[in-house]
């Protein structure tokens, strides 16, 4: 492994733990309708569990509302306990065509505990980039052995390997910041 390649990964594996922290900030209830939040809602169809959002239409009704189509209509009942059976908190209204999940208003309290969350999420990403830094210092170390490299230049890319961290750690607070204030705003 080479220097280069030392960075590209280590960048590449930082960048996988902003995605997987969106992810996660994306199945977070905050008041509005986001189709997101059934993404780990599976549906058994033909005796396989499938993604609800592959066999149904979702769109956002008046920001407060999903409205889920299915594609064939005898899988209804099916997405309805698939539904009820993730648990999300909120329970489908279905009339036969499509299911309708409102999305009530969030309590004070509730915003406080979603915030709660939010913080721990990022904490577990920013957990995430430290032990990736961890990993490429390591590796660093052993590029130091193998290929017998001057003192300064393992100082110099350590204090990369530091900024690199930097940058996600501060991309992660970011992200947690702007999450906070949309759960939080009514």
């Amino acid at each position: 492994m080479s220097l280069d390649e030392l960075f590209l990964f280590g960048e590449e594996k930082m960048e996988k733990a902003i995605t997987q922290l969106h992810r996660e900030f994306g199945s977070i209830r905050s008041g509005r309708a986001n189709p997101m939040i059934l993404d780990k809602v599976l549906v058994e169809y033909y005796g396989a569990p499938t993604p609800l959002r592959q066999m149904s239409q979702v769109t956002v009704q008046d920001g407060t509302t999903l409205v889920i189509t299915p594609y064939d209509k005898t899988t209804l009942k099916e997405i309805e306990k698939a539904i009820i059976k993730a648990e999300i908190g909120i329970t489908p209204n279905s009339d036969g065509i499509c299911i309708r999940l409102p999305f009530p208003p969030l309590t004070e309290e509730r915003r406080k505990e979603i915030v709660k969350d939010v913080k721990k999420i990022g904490e577990d990403a920013k957990v995430a980039v430290r032990n990736i830094r961890r990993d490429m210092t390591d590796d660093l170390k052993k590029l130091e052995k193998s290929e017998n490299l001057p003192e300064d230049i393992v100082k110099d890319n350590q204090d990369k390997i530091q900024k690199l961290t930097d940058k996600y750690t501060g991309i992660i607070d970011k992200a947690v910041a702007e999450k906070e204030k949309e759960v939080m705003t009514v």
